[in-house]
């Protein structure tokens, strides 16, 4: 796993709540898939052709990643709008590098992100 989980924790409870408060991040909603509760994470969505990718900072056993794959689907609010998405998937590190814009920065090497989120803009 790129980043410890210890650091995701600090993240979660520390650094997540004054960005969502901020308002400069997208958000992702989603559902609890034992509790069932919304909740709002920010991320750093990438735009592709079709829907976004996500950089999963902390691999694909995050509590957030996990819910989205069992729903099938979230809700991004960027830029003011909210977006509905859907068909999950877990990508790796090559096909990510080929849909990513040009112009997004790639993850630093040292981080050893090897998985990333692909989904698909609804409708």
């Amino acid at each position: 796993m790129p980043m410890p989980r210890w650091w995701g924790r600090v993240n979660k409870r520390v650094f997540n709540p004054r960005a969502l408060a901020s308002g400069k991040w997208p958000v992702l909603i989603h559902t609890g898939r034992v509790s069932g509760a919304t909740h709002r994470t920010p991320l750093d969505a990438h735009p592709i052709e079709g829907g976004y990718l996500f950089v999963l900072v902390y691999g694909s056993r995050s509590d957030w990643v996990r819910n989205v794959l069992a729903a099938g689907g979230a809700r991004l609010r960027v830029d003011g709008t909210e977006v509905d998405l859907t068909a999950p998937r877990v990508i790796g590190r090559e096909e990510a590098a080929r849909i990513l814009p040009t112009d997004v920065t790639r993850p630093p090497a040292v981080l050893r992100i090897t998985e990333f989120l692909r989904m698909d803009r609804a409708g």
